[in-house]
């Protein structure tokens, strides 16, 4: 090292000496000026100028501090080994001068700016909280405010797994006594509050302290077979841990079901009752971690469903806040969880000026469409589309492109998806997809035509099977899932492990651990495991042989096709995993499918006219008794003509956007009838005969025609 090194070391050592003495007298200069008022009994001294004085001694140290954490430590512990928080305390309790120490002390309280150091400033802060409880009650302003200070930054820093001794950090013996001082608190809370509908109630701060306690305090616990605590320690925690749980679920679970009796108006929305949400979360984050807790929450969830959905449905701005409920799908309804997903679906405007212009010629439908699709860089404002050589435009032919874009996309003649076997209806990756060298690429555009349809609230006509919907939401395919995508196999599964046992070691199937597939007119053999063909299955390995079977057959087989629709997916839905789970299979299939069924009575209800007179002109009442006889085919192409939908919104005809209307059109009788699909408009002409008008609609009602028709 060189002599000029050595001096810049000895001058940088001399200077943080130097700087650590000045702050060291700052700190006993201050106490000194503390001490010096607490003796001053006949207040000879001007408060305002005292103020002033203490507030500048509190202020230059916290300003001297430097920002390089290791200088910055040493000046910090000062703090904590001096007597100036206790001084300041005393102070507090100095009427004269209760101002000036409450100003000091939340000045020393807020004044953490730079993060890594937080955790030596939460050590500052529980020290004026202990010195704080042992000299005032606990409703003190003062020390809500340093305990909620304390609050916020251990649920920023967490608490370190270590023990105090080892190092000057808050530890968990330390702040579990304010955890349980709070939930006794929002106990009393709770008593008080119980069945009110008026806007007094619970203590939003309250709360949230709740939360930020119990957070550092649930992570330690979670991982306390990693920590070094004793273990003495913790059963000294689990008793109180768990009587607060149990104390807090049963007070919230009779205020709600309070709120759910007619003494509260359902018309009444008051702000605090968001709160009960907040509490629930924190109670099922504990009951995970006692298994017993865990059934005792969800059991006192499905007697309050009533009260938590219209919670949910008032209160619900972030459907990531209510993610501790997705797995328990049976404590909310249909509604909850389809406003929970499509909180994560994008929402989309009609913005003419980030309009994506689309020219899709019908003979090229899936060509066009996937050169389009694939090219967006982002979810433009509006999607566009016009079919080529047609006139017609707006959004009756953007639903049109959607319905037909994906029916050729599950269309089994192209490869990408097969249906299964017991309903032609439902959907699941076809394994044998790669003959066509981009149909990786098919399916990531795939995933995004679906995102798409969800985000512009149109259905498509068909579902999901559940084996493909369980991988989108990150979960697990058994046996029991495959029933409906393939029966053949589900039950011959279902044969090997019921069989005797004596029938299965006398190697009577002639199985082995291989699985059969055809793929490209092929037929395929692969090992479910290391040297599969040459382990026989017996009574003994037939479950994992089911369980190998099941995963290659619809897991890894189709684990890139699964993958890229996800991906595409999430081009759209950024928490593609989230929103599945959120949702059950026929939930997902009702939202994106539609309702099958189609009510002829809904239907009328929800038609007004123009030009025609539903009382009076017969033209109506002929159309309407048509429309009872037809199939459920010919209703849906007629749905169709009219409206560019195939499928109705889960709640029917009601879901719509605006009413279906019959307009009068005064041209020849002898002309079809037309529409403008985009208003949801059918142009009738005015029919002579009932026969000519079901002749007409018999036409529009063919599959190859209803598109045929519908203008702007």
């Amino acid at each position: 090292m060189s002599l000029h090194s050595i001096n810049i070391n000895n001058t940088d050592t001399n200077k943080r000496k130097r700087d650590v003495n000045i702050a060291k007298d700052q700190l006993n200069d201050l106490s000194s000026q503390i001490v010096e008022l607490c003796k001053n009994k006949d207040n000879s001294v001007e408060p305002r100028s005292v103020s002033d004085h203490i507030q500048s001694m509190v202020m230059n140290f916290l300003s001297s501090i430097p920002n390089d954490f290791d200088r910055a430590i040493e000046h910090l512990e000062l703090i904590i080994s001096s007597s100036v928080p206790k001084d300041l305390v005393m102070l507090y309790l100095n009427q004269n001068y209760r101002m000036i120490a409450y100003t000091s002390i939340r000045e020393f309280i807020s004044s953490f700016k730079n993060d890594p150091l937080k955790p030596i400033y939460a050590f500052i802060a529980l020290k004026f909280c202990q010195i704080l409880r042992e000299n005032v009650k606990t409703d003190d302003g003062l020390y809500r405010i340093c305990r909620s200070s304390l609050g916020a930054m251990i649920e920023f820093t967490g608490i370190p797994r270590c023990k105090y001794e080892q190092k000057k950090l808050v530890s968990l013996n330390s702040v579990f006594p304010f955890l349980m001082e709070i939930s006794a608190e929002l106990s009393l809370d709770l008593d008080s509050t119980m069945g009110t509908s008026g806007f007094e109630g619970l203590s939003f701060t309250l709360v949230r302290d709740f939360r930020a306690f119990l957070l550092p305090v649930w992570n330690v616990l979670w991982l306390m077979d990693n920590v070094t605590y004793e273990e003495k320690f913790f059963e000294k925690i689990d008793l109180p841990m768990c009587e607060m749980f149990y104390d807090l679920l049963a007070k919230v679970t009779l205020s709600l079901r309070l709120l759910d009796s007619k003494k509260v108006k359902k018309d009444i929305v008051v702000p605090w009752w968001s709160l009960y949400l907040d509490i629930l979360n924190d109670l099922q984050s504990i009951s995970k971690l006692y298994i017993y807790m865990e059934d005792d929450f969800w059991q006192n969830m499905k007697q309050v469903k009533g009260s938590l959905c219209y919670l949910i449905t008032n209160f619900a701005e972030k459907s990531e806040h209510y993610e501790w409920i997705f797995e328990h799908k049976e404590v909310t309804n249909f509604y909850i969880r389809r406003q929970l997903a499509m909180m994560m679906v994008p929402e989309v405007e009609d913005n003419v000026e980030d309009q994506y212009n689309m020219l899709i010629d019908r003979s090229k439908l899936i060509v066009d469409s996937f050169d389009y699709i694939t090219k967006l860089k982002y979810l433009p404002g509006s999607l566009f589309v016009q079919f080529k050589e047609e006139q017609a435009i707006g959004p009756g032919v953007l639903r049109e492109w959607f319905l037909l874009a994906c029916q050729e996309i599950f269309n089994p003649n192209n490869a990408l998806f097969v249906a299964c076997a017991d309903d032609n209806r439902s959907f699941f990756p076809n394994q044998a997809s790669e003959v066509n060298p981009l149909h990786l690429e098919y399916f990531q555009f795939s995933g995004r035509m679906i995102a798409l349809a969800l985000a512009y609230d149109v259905q498509i006509g068909v579902a999901f099977d559940r084996a493909f919907f369980l991988q989108l939401a990150g979960n697990d395919v058994s046996l029991e899932e495959i029933r409906d995508t393939d029966p053949l196999l589900y039950r011959s599964c279902n044969e090997i492990l019921h069989m005797d046992a004596e029938t299965v070691d006398g190697d009577m199937l002639g199985l082995t651990f291989v699985c059969e597939f055809e793929s490209l007119g092929l037929r395929r053999e692969i090992e479910l495991c290391p040297n599969g063909k040459d382990i026989v299955v017996d009574s003994k390995n037939r479950e994992t042989y089911v369980d190998l079977l099941i995963q290659q057959r619809f897991v890894t087989s189709i684990a890139d096709q699964v993958a890229y629709f996800s991906k595409g997916f999430s081009d759209v839905i950024t928490r593609s995993e989230s929103f599945f789970r959120c949702l059950s299979l026929e939930d997902f299939n009702l939202i994106l499918g539609g309702r099958i069924d189609i009510s002829v009575e809904d239907w009328r209800a929800h038609t007004d006219y123009n030009g025609y007179d539903e009382e009076s002109d017969v033209q109506i009442s002929w159309f309407w008794k048509i429309v009872e006889t037809m199939s459920v085919d010919q209703k849906k192409m007629l749905l169709f003509f009219w409206t560019s939908m195939k499928s109705l919104p889960f709640e029917g005809f009601g879901g719509l956007d605006s009413k279906l209307s019959i307009h009068k059109t005064l041209g020849p009788d002898d002309h079809l009838p037309s529409s403008h699909t985009c208003f949801y408009q059918l142009c009738l002409p005015v029919y002579q005969s009932m026969t000519d008008m079901k002749d007409r609609l018999m036409i529009i009602t063919q599959g190859d025609i209803a598109s045929s028709f519908g203008t702007l």
